[in-house]
């Protein structure tokens, strides 16, 4: 039972890769994601130190409210709870001065959310689980998480369905609209010939 229980968390929780990248000197960059409310999410940072070179971090929501932020930074960790439905970004801006001449700087982000992000192990120690019922817990998290997602998927195709079946009727609208001024317009432009050519004497 403990052997099977540990091989669905192996494959359920893999192992996260940090993300790395080398930056510029003055540049910035951010990484955007969608996150559902109620959401923890944790980041760990480390920051290659070039003497003279300083990096801020800044995390926000598409409001511009900041959950997260902190200058000069070489190694640490953030964490914070979405509050609502929306796209998140981590921003890091590198800053050399004037008179220096920077050079590239590798970034090294971990960032986990929702049940990857928990810590379980102090979990079981407070609630006194044993390792069966931690690992239980565990899955009964992940499985929940699962079908939040695909609810979450769910409401986004019916919104797209929705906004599609909107789109096509305006379109189908808007062409019977173009239509009749078309028609109207090609009637109209026969009647004025037609008085043209009377006014002209060159036909009857």
């Amino acid at each position: 039972m403990d052997v099977k229980l540990s091989l669905i968390l192996m494959l359920s929780f893999p192992f996260v890769t940090p993300i790395r990248w080398l930056m510029h000197p003055n540049t910035q960059k951010c990484l955007r994601e969608e996150l559902r409310q109620n959401v923890l999410v944790k980041g760990d940072y480390e920051i290659a130190s070039i003497e003279g070179q300083f990096m801020d971090y800044i995390v926000r929501d598409s409001k511009g409210h900041i959950l997260a932020n902190k200058q000069d930074i070489t190694k640490g960790k953030f964490t914070f709870s979405t509050e609502n439905y929306d796209m998140f970004e981590i921003c890091f801006n590198s800053r050399v001065p004037g008179y220096q001449r920077g050079t590239l700087q590798e970034v090294s982000l971990n960032i986990k959310t929702g049940v990857e992000a928990k810590t379980y192990e102090g979990l079981g120690e407070v609630a006194k689980l044993k390792p069966l019922e931690l690992d239980l817990k565990m899955l009964e998290d992940l499985s929940s998480s699962i079908v939040q997602d695909f609810s979450d998927m769910k409401h986004r195709a019916e919104e797209m369905r929705s906004t599609n079946e909107s789109t096509s009727k305006r379109v189908h609208w808007f062409s019977m609209f173009s239509i009749l001024c078309l028609f109207g317009l090609s009637v109209w432009q026969i009647l004025y010939l037609r008085r043209y050519f009377k006014a002209k004497k060159l036909i009857e």
